[in-house]
Protein backbone atom coordinates (compact mmCIF):
# COMPACT_ATOMS: atom_id res chain seq x y z
CA UNK A 1 0.00 0.00 0.00
CA UNK A 2 1.19 3.50 -0.74
CA UNK A 3 0.72 6.67 1.28
CA UNK A 4 -2.18 7.62 -0.99
CA UNK A 5 -4.17 4.67 0.34
CA UNK A 6 -4.26 6.15 3.84
CA UNK A 7 -6.57 8.88 5.11
CA UNK A 8 -5.07 12.00 6.57
CA UNK A 9 -5.92 13.10 10.09
CA UNK A 10 -8.05 15.98 8.75
CA UNK A 11 -10.08 13.54 6.63
CA UNK A 12 -10.58 11.21 9.60
CA UNK A 13 -11.80 14.13 11.77
CA UNK A 14 -14.19 15.25 9.01
CA UNK A 15 -15.67 11.75 8.74
CA UNK A 16 -16.13 11.53 12.51
CA UNK A 17 -17.89 14.91 12.62
CA UNK A 18 -20.10 13.93 9.69
CA UNK A 19 -21.12 10.70 11.37
CA UNK A 20 -21.95 12.49 14.63
CA UNK A 21 -23.91 15.28 12.87
CA UNK A 22 -21.52 18.09 13.86
CA UNK A 23 -20.95 21.03 11.52
CA UNK A 24 -17.60 21.88 10.05
CA UNK A 25 -15.74 24.24 12.42
CA UNK A 26 -13.99 27.32 11.03
CA UNK A 27 -10.32 27.13 10.24
CA UNK A 28 -8.05 27.91 13.14
CA UNK A 29 -7.43 31.63 13.36
CA UNK A 30 -9.68 32.40 10.41
CA UNK A 31 -12.04 34.69 12.36
CA UNK A 32 -9.60 35.80 15.02
CA UNK A 33 -7.86 39.14 15.06
CA UNK A 34 -4.67 37.44 16.24
CA UNK A 35 -4.39 36.03 12.73
CA UNK A 36 -3.90 39.59 11.41
CA UNK A 37 -2.47 41.61 14.33
CA UNK A 38 -0.34 40.55 17.29
CA UNK A 39 -1.22 41.61 20.81
CA UNK A 40 1.41 44.36 20.76
CA UNK A 41 0.09 45.67 17.43
CA UNK A 42 -3.45 45.71 18.81
CA UNK A 43 -2.31 47.73 21.83
CA UNK A 44 -0.40 50.15 19.59
CA UNK A 45 -3.41 50.60 17.32
CA UNK A 46 -5.67 51.22 20.31
CA UNK A 47 -3.24 53.81 21.69
CA UNK A 48 -3.12 55.61 18.33
CA UNK A 49 -6.91 55.74 18.31
CA UNK A 50 -7.01 56.88 21.94
CA UNK A 51 -4.71 59.85 21.23
CA UNK A 52 -6.23 60.90 17.92
CA UNK A 53 -9.84 60.62 19.09
CA UNK A 54 -8.99 62.48 22.27
CA UNK A 55 -8.04 65.42 20.07
CA UNK A 56 -11.16 64.86 17.97
CA UNK A 57 -13.30 64.99 21.12
CA UNK A 58 -11.83 68.39 21.97
CA UNK A 59 -12.67 69.72 18.50
CA UNK A 60 -16.22 68.36 18.72
CA UNK A 61 -16.65 69.86 22.19
CA UNK A 62 -15.69 73.29 20.83
CA UNK A 63 -18.22 72.97 18.00
CA UNK A 64 -21.12 71.76 20.13
CA UNK A 65 -20.45 73.77 23.27
CA UNK A 66 -20.89 70.59 25.33
CA UNK A 67 -18.52 68.29 27.14
CA UNK A 68 -17.50 65.44 24.84
CA UNK A 69 -15.64 62.30 25.95
CA UNK A 70 -14.41 59.60 23.58
CA UNK A 71 -12.71 56.85 25.57
CA UNK A 72 -12.11 53.12 25.98
CA UNK A 73 -10.96 51.88 22.55
CA UNK A 74 -11.61 48.20 21.83
CA UNK A 75 -9.88 46.58 18.84
CA UNK A 76 -11.61 43.67 17.11
CA UNK A 77 -12.12 42.07 13.69
CA UNK A 78 -15.18 42.25 11.47
CA UNK A 79 -15.87 40.89 8.00
CA UNK A 80 -17.94 42.54 5.32
CA UNK A 81 -20.42 39.67 5.51
CA UNK A 82 -20.94 40.45 9.22
CA UNK A 83 -21.79 44.14 8.75
CA UNK A 84 -25.50 43.32 8.59
CA UNK A 85 -25.37 41.71 12.04
CA UNK A 86 -23.28 44.56 13.46
CA UNK A 87 -25.44 47.31 11.97
CA UNK A 88 -28.99 45.93 11.73
CA UNK A 89 -30.42 49.44 11.63
CA UNK A 90 -29.34 52.34 9.38
CA UNK A 91 -26.20 54.13 10.56
CA UNK A 92 -24.30 57.16 9.33
CA UNK A 93 -20.97 56.32 7.66
CA UNK A 94 -18.29 58.98 7.12
CA UNK A 95 -15.14 58.13 5.16
CA UNK A 96 -11.97 60.10 4.51
CA UNK A 97 -8.96 59.28 2.35
CA UNK A 98 -5.41 60.12 3.37
CA UNK A 99 -3.70 62.13 0.64
CA UNK A 100 -0.38 62.75 2.41
CA UNK A 101 1.55 60.83 5.03
CA UNK A 102 -0.41 57.58 4.63
CA UNK A 103 -2.32 55.69 1.97
CA UNK A 104 -5.68 54.36 3.07
CA UNK A 105 -9.30 55.05 3.93
CA UNK A 106 -10.64 55.70 7.42
CA UNK A 107 -14.38 55.19 8.04
CA UNK A 108 -16.44 56.28 11.03
CA UNK A 109 -19.84 54.75 11.73
CA UNK A 110 -22.26 56.28 14.26
CA UNK A 111 -25.89 55.67 15.06
CA UNK A 112 -28.48 57.73 13.20
CA UNK A 113 -29.95 59.09 16.45
CA UNK A 114 -26.50 60.18 17.66
CA UNK A 115 -25.90 61.91 14.34
CA UNK A 116 -29.27 63.68 14.71
CA UNK A 117 -28.33 64.95 18.18
CA UNK A 118 -24.99 66.25 16.89
CA UNK A 119 -26.68 67.92 13.92
CA UNK A 120 -29.28 69.59 16.15
CA UNK A 121 -26.56 70.96 18.42
CA UNK A 122 -24.60 72.20 15.39
CA UNK A 123 -27.71 74.06 14.21
CA UNK A 124 -28.14 75.79 17.58
CA UNK A 125 -30.72 73.42 19.06
CA UNK A 126 -30.80 71.61 22.38
CA UNK A 127 -29.81 68.23 21.00
CA UNK A 128 -33.33 66.88 20.43
CA UNK A 129 -33.56 64.28 17.66
CA UNK A 130 -37.20 63.27 17.24
CA UNK A 131 -37.02 62.57 13.51
CA UNK A 132 -35.55 59.10 12.84
CA UNK A 133 -34.44 60.23 9.36
CA UNK A 134 -31.87 62.92 8.67
CA UNK A 135 -32.61 65.77 6.31
CA UNK A 136 -30.05 67.22 3.91
CA UNK A 137 -29.25 70.08 6.26
CA UNK A 138 -28.72 67.65 9.14
CA UNK A 139 -26.41 65.51 6.99
CA UNK A 140 -24.41 68.62 6.05
CA UNK A 141 -24.09 69.58 9.73
CA UNK A 142 -22.89 66.08 10.66
CA UNK A 143 -20.45 66.12 7.77
CA UNK A 144 -18.94 69.40 9.02
CA UNK A 145 -18.66 68.02 12.55
CA UNK A 146 -16.93 64.88 11.28
CA UNK A 147 -14.67 67.03 9.10
CA UNK A 148 -13.48 68.97 12.14
CA UNK A 149 -13.02 65.77 14.12
CA UNK A 150 -11.00 64.01 11.43
CA UNK A 151 -8.97 67.14 10.76
CA UNK A 152 -8.01 67.37 14.42
CA UNK A 153 -7.27 63.64 14.38
CA UNK A 154 -4.95 64.11 11.38
CA UNK A 155 -3.12 66.88 13.22
CA UNK A 156 -2.54 64.54 16.16
CA UNK A 157 -1.26 61.89 13.77
CA UNK A 158 1.23 64.40 12.38
CA UNK A 159 2.62 64.81 15.89
CA UNK A 160 2.63 61.08 16.66
CA UNK A 161 4.34 59.99 13.44
CA UNK A 162 6.46 63.13 13.00
CA UNK A 163 5.26 63.70 9.44
CA UNK A 164 2.72 65.80 7.60
CA UNK A 165 -0.67 64.04 7.45
CA UNK A 166 -3.46 65.43 5.26
CA UNK A 167 -6.91 64.05 4.50
CA UNK A 168 -9.47 64.60 1.78
CA UNK A 169 -12.90 66.14 2.48
CA UNK A 170 -15.11 63.51 4.12
CA UNK A 171 -17.85 61.68 2.26
CA UNK A 172 -21.05 60.88 4.16
CA UNK A 173 -23.89 58.48 3.49
CA UNK A 174 -26.54 56.43 5.27
CA UNK A 175 -25.24 52.91 5.82
CA UNK A 176 -28.17 50.52 5.35
CA UNK A 177 -26.63 47.08 4.91
CA UNK A 178 -29.96 45.32 4.42
CA UNK A 179 -30.90 47.60 1.51
CA UNK A 180 -27.31 47.83 0.25
CA UNK A 181 -27.06 51.58 0.79
CA UNK A 182 -23.88 53.40 1.83
CA UNK A 183 -21.57 50.43 1.28
CA UNK A 184 -19.69 52.39 -1.38
CA UNK A 185 -18.39 54.67 1.37
CA UNK A 186 -16.53 51.75 2.93
CA UNK A 187 -13.18 50.51 1.58
CA UNK A 188 -13.49 47.60 -0.89
CA UNK A 189 -12.15 45.09 1.61
CA UNK A 190 -13.47 41.80 2.95
CA UNK A 191 -11.90 42.16 6.41
CA UNK A 192 -11.82 45.29 8.59
CA UNK A 193 -10.18 46.21 11.85
CA UNK A 194 -12.96 47.67 14.02
CA UNK A 195 -12.02 50.08 16.82
CA UNK A 196 -14.99 50.90 19.03
CA UNK A 197 -15.03 53.98 21.26
CA UNK A 198 -17.48 55.05 23.91
CA UNK A 199 -19.00 58.40 22.89
CA UNK A 200 -20.48 60.64 25.60
CA UNK A 201 -21.84 64.13 24.89
CA UNK A 202 -23.10 65.70 28.10
CA UNK A 203 -26.24 63.90 29.22
CA UNK A 204 -27.53 63.59 25.64
CA UNK A 205 -25.47 60.73 24.22
CA UNK A 206 -23.88 57.69 25.82
CA UNK A 207 -23.28 55.45 22.85
CA UNK A 208 -20.59 53.92 20.64
CA UNK A 209 -18.71 55.29 17.66
CA UNK A 210 -16.86 52.79 15.48
CA UNK A 211 -13.81 53.19 13.27
CA UNK A 212 -13.34 50.75 10.38
CA UNK A 213 -9.85 50.38 8.93
CA UNK A 214 -8.53 48.07 6.21
CA UNK A 215 -6.04 45.58 7.65
CA UNK A 216 -3.25 46.87 5.39
CA UNK A 217 -3.83 50.47 6.52
CA UNK A 218 -3.90 49.45 10.19
CA UNK A 219 -0.62 47.54 9.84
CA UNK A 220 0.88 50.50 7.96
CA UNK A 221 0.21 52.81 10.91
CA UNK A 222 1.45 50.28 13.46
CA UNK A 223 4.63 49.54 11.50
CA UNK A 224 5.31 53.26 11.11
CA UNK A 225 4.86 53.82 14.84
CA UNK A 226 6.91 50.83 15.98
CA UNK A 227 9.54 51.22 13.27
CA UNK A 228 10.12 54.89 14.09
CA UNK A 229 11.70 54.08 17.46
CA UNK A 230 14.24 51.81 15.86
CA UNK A 231 15.22 54.43 13.29
CA UNK A 232 15.67 57.03 16.01
CA UNK A 233 17.97 54.73 17.95
CA UNK A 234 19.97 54.08 14.81
CA UNK A 235 20.22 57.81 14.15
CA UNK A 236 21.34 58.42 17.72
CA UNK A 237 24.00 55.72 17.46
CA UNK A 238 25.31 56.97 14.10
CA UNK A 239 27.29 59.98 15.43
CA UNK A 240 29.24 57.71 17.77
CA UNK A 241 30.74 55.75 14.83
CA UNK A 242 33.51 58.27 13.93
CA UNK A 243 34.72 58.29 17.56
CA UNK A 244 38.09 56.54 16.77
CA UNK A 245 39.10 59.63 14.74
CA UNK A 246 39.06 61.76 17.90
CA UNK A 247 42.78 61.17 18.84
CA UNK A 248 43.74 63.27 15.80
CA UNK A 249 42.63 66.40 17.70
CA UNK A 250 45.94 66.85 19.65
CA UNK A 251 47.59 67.81 16.34
CA UNK A 252 46.26 71.33 16.90
CA UNK A 253 47.98 71.61 20.28
CA UNK A 254 51.12 73.45 18.97
CA UNK A 255 48.87 76.42 18.13
CA UNK A 256 48.55 77.09 21.89
CA UNK A 257 52.20 76.65 22.92
CA UNK A 258 54.04 79.77 23.99
CA UNK A 259 56.72 80.99 21.52
CA UNK A 260 60.34 80.91 22.62
CA UNK A 261 62.06 84.10 23.81
CA UNK A 262 64.48 84.20 20.85
CA UNK A 263 61.72 84.24 18.24
CA UNK A 264 61.44 87.66 16.54
CA UNK A 265 57.67 87.55 16.09
CA UNK A 266 56.70 89.06 19.47
CA UNK A 267 59.46 91.68 19.17
CA UNK A 268 58.27 92.83 15.74
CA UNK A 269 54.58 92.90 16.63
CA UNK A 270 55.05 95.10 19.68
CA UNK A 271 56.20 98.27 17.79
CA UNK A 272 52.82 98.59 16.12
CA UNK A 273 51.42 99.72 19.47
CA UNK A 274 54.43 101.48 20.98
CA UNK A 275 55.46 103.60 17.95
CA UNK A 276 52.88 103.38 15.15
CA UNK A 277 54.44 106.11 12.95
CA UNK A 278 58.05 106.53 11.73
CA UNK A 279 60.25 109.31 13.03
CA UNK A 280 59.67 112.43 10.84
CA UNK A 281 63.28 113.57 11.42
CA UNK A 282 64.71 110.42 9.86
CA UNK A 283 66.65 110.92 6.57
CA UNK A 284 64.78 110.26 3.31
CA UNK A 285 67.22 107.52 2.32
CA UNK A 286 65.88 105.41 5.16
CA UNK A 287 62.38 105.39 3.74
CA UNK A 288 62.57 101.66 3.01
CA UNK A 289 61.45 98.91 5.39
CA UNK A 290 62.16 99.85 9.00
CA UNK A 291 61.86 98.09 12.34
CA UNK A 292 60.62 100.01 15.36
CA UNK A 293 60.20 99.17 18.99
CA UNK A 294 62.16 97.07 21.38
CA UNK A 295 65.95 97.22 20.89
CA UNK A 296 67.64 94.13 19.59
CA UNK A 297 68.91 91.95 22.35
CA UNK A 298 66.14 92.78 24.87
CA UNK A 299 64.97 89.66 26.62
CA UNK A 300 61.15 89.38 26.35
CA UNK A 301 59.56 86.79 28.60
CA UNK A 302 56.29 85.31 27.28
CA UNK A 303 54.43 82.78 29.41
CA UNK A 304 51.08 81.08 29.00
CA UNK A 305 48.35 82.39 31.24
CA UNK A 306 47.43 80.30 34.27
CA UNK A 307 43.72 80.09 35.14
CA UNK A 308 42.46 79.03 38.52
CA UNK A 309 40.67 75.72 38.82
CA UNK A 310 36.89 75.55 38.81
CA UNK A 311 35.20 74.85 42.07
CA UNK A 312 32.66 72.06 42.33
CA UNK A 313 29.32 73.85 42.17
CA UNK A 314 27.21 70.73 41.91
CA UNK A 315 26.23 71.25 38.25
CA UNK A 316 28.42 68.38 37.11
CA UNK A 317 25.87 65.89 38.38
CA UNK A 318 23.41 65.41 35.50
CA UNK A 319 20.96 63.54 37.70
CA UNK A 320 20.21 66.72 39.65
CA UNK A 321 19.86 68.97 36.59
CA UNK A 322 16.25 69.38 35.50
CA UNK A 323 13.63 71.94 34.60
CA UNK A 324 12.93 72.64 38.25
CA UNK A 325 15.21 75.68 38.00
CA UNK A 326 12.71 77.30 35.60
CA UNK A 327 9.50 76.62 37.49
CA UNK A 328 9.55 79.89 39.46
CA UNK A 329 10.00 82.14 36.39
CA UNK A 330 6.88 84.34 36.08
CA UNK A 331 4.97 84.35 32.79
CA UNK A 332 2.33 86.80 31.62
CA UNK A 333 -0.98 85.06 30.86
CA UNK A 334 -3.47 87.08 28.81
CA UNK A 335 -7.02 86.20 27.80
CA UNK A 336 -7.98 88.00 24.60
CA UNK A 337 -11.69 88.52 24.05
CA UNK A 338 -11.22 89.86 20.53
CA UNK A 339 -9.57 92.49 18.35
CA UNK A 340 -10.60 95.28 16.00
CA UNK A 341 -9.06 98.12 13.98
CA UNK A 342 -10.21 101.73 14.08
CA UNK A 343 -9.04 104.99 12.65
CA UNK A 344 -7.62 107.74 14.79
CA UNK A 345 -10.74 109.87 14.41
CA UNK A 346 -12.86 106.99 15.73
CA UNK A 347 -10.59 106.61 18.75
CA UNK A 348 -10.82 110.35 19.48
CA UNK A 349 -14.62 110.16 19.37
CA UNK A 350 -14.80 107.49 22.07
CA UNK A 351 -16.61 108.53 25.20
CA UNK A 352 -18.17 106.91 28.21
CA UNK A 353 -20.78 104.44 27.05
CA UNK A 354 -19.29 103.91 23.59
CA UNK A 355 -19.43 100.33 22.28
CA UNK A 356 -16.51 98.75 20.43
CA UNK A 357 -17.40 95.81 18.21
CA UNK A 358 -14.83 93.00 18.21
CA UNK A 359 -14.04 90.46 15.51
CA UNK A 360 -15.42 87.46 17.44
CA UNK A 361 -18.94 86.13 17.57
CA UNK A 362 -20.87 85.64 20.79
CA UNK A 363 -20.04 82.28 22.32
CA UNK A 364 -16.88 81.85 20.25
CA UNK A 365 -13.83 80.64 22.25
CA UNK A 366 -11.46 83.30 23.54
CA UNK A 367 -7.69 83.17 22.99
CA UNK A 368 -5.34 82.34 25.86
CA UNK A 369 -1.85 83.78 25.35
CA UNK A 370 1.31 83.24 27.38
CA UNK A 371 3.90 85.95 26.77
CA UNK A 372 1.85 87.02 23.73
CA UNK A 373 1.99 83.49 22.23
CA UNK A 374 -1.28 81.66 21.56
CA UNK A 375 -1.29 78.34 23.43
CA UNK A 376 -4.96 77.53 24.04
CA UNK A 377 -8.59 78.52 23.59
CA UNK A 378 -11.28 78.61 26.22
CA UNK A 379 -14.67 79.85 27.30
CA UNK A 380 -15.39 82.60 29.81
CA UNK A 381 -16.94 81.47 33.11
CA UNK A 382 -17.91 83.18 36.35
CA UNK A 383 -16.38 81.93 39.60
CA UNK A 384 -18.20 83.50 42.56
CA UNK A 385 -17.88 87.17 41.59
CA UNK A 386 -14.79 86.87 39.40
CA UNK A 387 -14.33 86.05 35.74
CA UNK A 388 -12.40 82.95 34.74
CA UNK A 389 -11.58 80.92 31.65
CA UNK A 390 -12.15 77.22 31.16
CA UNK A 391 -9.61 75.73 28.73
CA UNK A 392 -11.40 73.87 25.93
CA UNK A 393 -8.63 73.37 23.37
CA UNK A 394 -4.82 73.29 23.51
CA UNK A 395 -3.03 74.53 20.41
CA UNK A 396 -1.25 71.54 18.92
CA UNK A 397 2.52 71.32 18.95
CA UNK A 398 2.51 71.26 15.16
CA UNK A 399 0.69 74.60 14.96
CA UNK A 400 3.00 76.23 17.50
CA UNK A 401 6.08 75.07 15.62
CA UNK A 402 4.61 76.25 12.30
CA UNK A 403 4.02 79.76 13.73
CA UNK A 404 7.58 79.91 15.08
CA UNK A 405 9.00 78.95 11.71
Amino acid sequence: MTSKDYLSQEEIDALLRQSSGESEPPSAGEDKIEHFLTGIEQDALGEIGNITFGSAATALSTLLGRKVDITTPQVSLIRRSELGDEFPKPHVAVSVSYVEGFEGINSLVIKTRDAGVIADLMLGGEGIANNPELTDIHISAVQEAMNQMMGSSATSMSTIFNRMVNISPPGIDILDVEQGGGLQQLPPEDVFIKISFRLMIGDLIDSTIMQLLPVAFAKQMVDSLMGGSGSEEAAAAAPSAPAPAAPAAPAAEPAYTAPAAHEPAPTQMAPQYQQPYPDPMAPAAAAGPQTFGTPVGRNVSVQPVQFGGFQNTGFDRPDETNLGLLLDIPLKVTVELGRTQKQIKDILELSQGSIIELDKLAGEPVDILVNNKLIAKGEVVVIDENFGVRVTDIVSQWDRIAKIQ
